[in-house]
């Protein structure tokens, strides 16, 4: 996609007969007013595929997904199944990153879960999550940016509803910020808390050096805010811009376009964009959401992204929303040395999946990977299309939905204490948190993310724990590679001076 503010950079009549046309309008209006469910239909996106969608809901096949009605907009349904009584009675194997939950729950292996554990975690979260009986309760600590909140509690009620009564009784802390906020180092030997225990808490992403619980983010439901849909709608428009443009007559450099102003790292990343001087085959494109929502985010469509032959991965503050978008498009993507994971990117392998760039030599690294990639186009290409397989094959959102279910269910197991619901909680459902919504981009990814009707089959079935061994010769893999590329880039620059 072009970016215009790059620095370099005779009519048909119906012969009706008037009464026919009347009738007809009559029962637009008529459909059109009486229906709640027409109400989350923006008529500027009022297409054939919107209409079938809404016909559907309207239709109630299967039941209408929310019972809403002046009187009624804060009592949740109450005759939604709460039995799981799947027609299939198979299951199909997990993708390979769910044996990463054993990981990410080892520190409670030994200790279990205590109250004192998860209330000690109550300063650094935003919201407390207690389910008793298949019922979701939340405590609010504080305002989270935006509406990731909502959408990550609206997601775990979606997830009540696929698996009625397979969630089991828990009680748990979320933090919905971008920083790690439990850090290794307080909790080793030598730490001011080297005899407690960490508190477990759920966030988006994790690192290295922390005990963070790696959880999928809100925007798999939507983010409202910059107009992006729930991630199955989304990750269709991206697969249908993908076929727009072949992989071979896409722009043969490297793209980047995002908020440059959020760290060091993209600040330093828009130094390796083409000036009259130098061209280190990347085009970085800065973006002014602000900007951007007066023009209703027609220059950020995320299918209209894949039309370059790389894509560049760089962190944010710290992991960033924008990587599986980045990945499912194709193009061979550039990960840019990252620090933080979420949880579903730990089994990608460089070379395979991405190619990997370092933060010390970034400018010299992409013009090597386009260099490569365009005097070895069906390996670059190879690279992309593997990296977009894995998306569409690991992270369809019946898998989120089964990692969201096998993660609790192994917390769960580890609590040593009976969870309460706080006076102060909230019984939370999908009508007391969409029915009273005006109209607008949140009600109606909240419509168009519900589930309908709990899954007819089983969620798939959990890998067992990596053995030690596996473990680091996955990780001493991923290691090697990476040298290997970056050797390659270095004796490259070399030759070149």
């Amino acid at each position: 996609m072009v970016d215009k503010a790059h620095n370099t950079n005779g009519c048909s009549h119906s012969f009706l007969p008037i009464m026919t046309r009347w009738l007809f309008l009559f029962a637009f209006l008529f459909l059109f007013l009486t229906s709640h469910y027409f109400l989350e239909t923006d008529l500027s996106k009022f297409t054939s595929s919107t209409i079938l969608k809404t016909i559907t809901i309207f239709n109630g096949k299967p039941e209408p997904p929310l019972h809403c009605s002046n009187e009624s907009s804060s009592i949740c349904n109450s005759n939604y199944p709460d039995k799981f009584e799947p027609n299939d009675r198979t299951s199909t194997s997990c993708p390979e990153y769910f044996r990463w939950i054993h990981e990410d729950l080892k520190p409670w292996e030994k200790t279990g879960i205590t109250r004192d554990m998860v209330d000690r975690g109550q300063n650094v979260s935003h919201f407390r999550l207690v389910i008793v009986n298949g019922k979701a309760y939340i405590e609010k600590y504080k305002k989270s940016f935006q509406t990731r909140d909502v959408f990550t509690i609206w997601g775990i009620l979606q997830l009540l509803r696929l698996y009625p009564g397979q969630v089991p009784d828990l009680e748990l802390m979320f933090q919905c910020g971008d920083k790690t906020v439990v850090e290794k180092g307080l909790y080793y030997a030598g730490g001011p808390l080297a005899n407690v225990s960490p508190p477990p808490i759920f966030h988006y992403c994790g690192n290295n050096d922390s005990f963070d619980i790696v959880f999928p983010d809100w925007t798999f439901w939507g983010w409202a805010e910059l107009h992006i849909s729930p991630w199955e709608s989304t990750l269709q428009s991206i697969q249908e811009g993908n076929k727009r443009v072949k992989w071979k007559d896409r722009v043969p450099y490297a793209f980047w376009k995002g908020n440059p102003t959020v760290s060091l790292l993209r600040k330093n990343l828009c130094k390796c964009n083409v000036t009259d001087k130098k061209d280190w085959n990347a085009r970085i494109y800065s973006v002014q959401w602000l900007d951007e929502r007066e023009k209703n985010f027609q220059d950020t469509k995320l299918g209209d992204q894949c039309t370059y032959r790389y894509k560049i991965y760089a962190e944010g503050a710290t992991w960033s929303v924008s990587e599986k978008y980045i990945i499912a498009c194709d193009s061979m993507t550039m990960f840019i040395e990252p620090q933080y994971f979420d949880f579903f990117t730990r089994n990608m392998v460089p070379l395979q999946h991405y190619w990997p760039i370092s933060t010390t030599n970034m400018c010299e690294d992409i013009k090597f990977a386009v260099d490569w990639g365009n005097s070895h186009q069906d390996k670059a290409q190879q690279i992309g299309k593997r990296g977009s397989d894995y998306i569409i094959d690991n992270l369809k959102m019946k898998y989120v939905y089964d990692y969201m279910l096998h993660l609790l269910k192994e917390y769960a197991k580890l609590q040593r204490f009976k969870p309460r619901i706080p006076e102060r909680a909230k019984e939370m459902c999908p009508e007391r948190m969409a029915c009273s919504l005006r109209n607008g981009p949140r009600k109606r990814y909240m419509y168009e993310s519900i589930v309908k009707s709990p899954s007819s089959t089983l969620p798939c079935s959990m890998p067992p724990p990596y053995e030690p061994q596996a473990l680091q010769h996955l990780l001493h893999q991923k290691d090697n590679l990476i040298d290997k590329v970056r050797l390659r880039s270095l004796n490259d620059a070399a030759k070149k001076q």
